[in-house]
């Protein structure tokens, strides 16, 4: 089968389009033959090196499809199922991937495949950030940074359906109409706008009671800066580079804050709370409440174009490559 694989950490000119040997499903593993992958910024911090990955290595950890063979002990799926997976392991670049069984989830038949390769691994990050690392409440005001991203356009609408005053920021004016028909009452441009100043005078002086920054080193300190006493930092990802060390007394010195680094994979450890993460994920864009924009689309060979069009960060919603 083709696959994208790399040898060496470094820009998108490192991912090749190879022929590789998959083998059978292991025992407790499926194969899932793909439609429709994934691609997020997680995936980008693994082909340069920032997180580590074993060389040379495929790439990806979300694609949907259908199930193409069972390996021996798997009772919960079946050839055939419609299915899809962000949590397995790295190898979602290809044909298909081997995958533990309870890493799969089944997909409703309201979902297509598109829109679960796309929203999986975005909407449950936005699920858990919003209902378990800081469960957000109705009136509360919040702020989310890259509000035109995958994640960010997901978290609007979904921050919006629980009751919040979403602000968000973006890195261009271009993506201001954009959030804010997403869920957004108030949207900054980071590049132009003192956003810092803008939330404070909002709530008038008392800040917001949580930040959910994917953005990292270029946003970290401002983000502090706009948290209520006792409000909490959620830095998620570091699409400007990692944050720097952190002396804990600054968190004292700015209100007594809480600051967290979580990841998707410790919020759905177990098959259970995979399931449920899912489920509620799906029920949301059933409702209609959460829509998912897919706004670029690859051919597998172009991964590189892919990543090249992340990098520019011209992107808007999610990007996919499609088989």
């Amino acid at each position: 089968m083709k696959a994208i694989r790399f040898a060496r950490t470094g820009g998108p000119d490192v991912l090749a389009l190879e022929e590789i040997e998959l083998a059978s499903p292991a025992p407790g593993q499926v194969r899932v033959r793909h439609t429709v992958i994934g691609v997020n910024f997680i995936d980008t911090y693994q082909r340069s090196g920032l997180y580590k990955l074993p060389l040379p290595s495929g790439l990806g950890s979300e694609a949907a499809g259908a199930v193409e063979a069972v390996g021996q002990g798997v009772t919960s799926l079946k050839v055939g199922d419609r299915v899809g997976y962000c949590t397995g392991p790295i190898g979602a670049y290809a044909e298909a991937n081997n995958v533990p069984a309870d890493r799969v989830v089944k997909l409703p038949s309201g979902v297509s495949d598109e829109t679960a390769a796309a929203a999986m691994l975005k909407g449950m990050t936005a699920q858990y950030l919003l209902k378990r690392t800081f469960p957000v409440q109705r009136g509360q005001p919040i702020l989310i940074h890259s509000a035109a991203g995958g994640v960010g356009l997901i978290a609007g609408q979904w921050a919006k359906h629980l009751g919040a005053t979403v602000i968000g920021t973006v890195g261009s004016d271009d993506k201001i109409a954009l959030a804010k028909a997403n869920g957004y009452e108030h949207v900054l441009n980071l590049q132009k706008d003192d956003w810092v100043a803008y939330v404070r005078e909002m709530t008038k002086g008392e800040g917001v009671p949580v930040v959910y920054d994917s953005v990292g080193k270029d946003t970290f300190t401002g983000s502090l800066d706009c948290l209520a006493p006792r409000g909490m930092m959620v830095s998620f990802g570091n699409s400007s580079g990692a944050v720097p060390a952190v002396e804990p007394a600054i968190l004292s010195a700015k209100g007594s804050l809480y600051l967290t680094r979580p990841t998707l994979f410790h919020y759905v450890r177990t098959s259970q709370e995979l399931q449920e993460t899912a489920a509620d994920l799906f029920a949301v864009i059933a409702s209609g409440a959460v829509k998912i924009a897919v706004n670029q689309r690859f051919a597998l060979k172009d991964a590189r174009a892919a990543h090249e069009a992340l990098h520019s960060r011209k992107t808007t919603g999610a990007t996919v490559l499609i088989l």
